[in-house]
């Protein structure tokens, strides 16, 4: 199996969703970080195992790691809450999809780095967001997307919804 990464944004505004995904296998590199990230938690970034409910971890086993640190009591509600919510769900929904084989998901892992914007203000749609994006970082990872000749065509002019780069 080939280490498979992936990336999505999905949404606008601060209740938009960016994830970016590691996943492979427990016994290569995916497991080596997985097992290193979940053991040296920083300040503010605690990775966690993402579960669909208490003591039903999500499969293939899922590190949430926030890229934001809480900024509050709230922001936190909303990445402990709904954003891995959305998460674990995502996964799910990669294996029902098969982007993920279900024979799979014993063996390996998946690393989720995920953004919550501290102004995030609707739970529903940090949820919503974050499931699809997650189940699209792991499609995308799977296909190898994107293809090399989307990124060829688009260097001259990167643009997120940050920044637009003026040549």
């Amino acid at each position: 199996m080939v280490l498979q990464i992936g990336e999505s944004f999905i949404g606008s505004g601060p209740n938009a969703a960016h994830i970016n995904t590691v996943f492979g296998l427990r016994e290569g590199p995916a497991g080596v970080a997985w097992a290193t990230a979940l053991a040296t938690p920083t300040q503010g970034h605690v990775p966690f195992v993402a579960v669909l409910k208490p003591s039903l971890p999500v499969k293939p086993l899922t590190l949430f790691v926030t890229k934001a640190a809480p900024a509050s009591d709230a922001h936190g509600l909303i990445i402990w809450g709904a954003a891995q919510a959305g998460v674990a769900g995502g996964v799910a929904d990669a294996v029902a999809e098969g982007a993920i084989s279900a024979s799979e998901v014993d063996e390996t892992c998946i690393i989720a780095a995920v953004w919550v914007n501290p102004a995030a203000n609707d739970e529903d749609m940090v949820y919503r967001n974050n499931r699809l994006a997650t189940k699209n970082a792991l499609l995308n990872g799977a296909r190898r997307l994107p293809p090399l000749d989307d990124v060829l065509d688009n260097r001259h002019a990167p643009t997120n919804p940050f920044y637009t780069a003026k040549d």
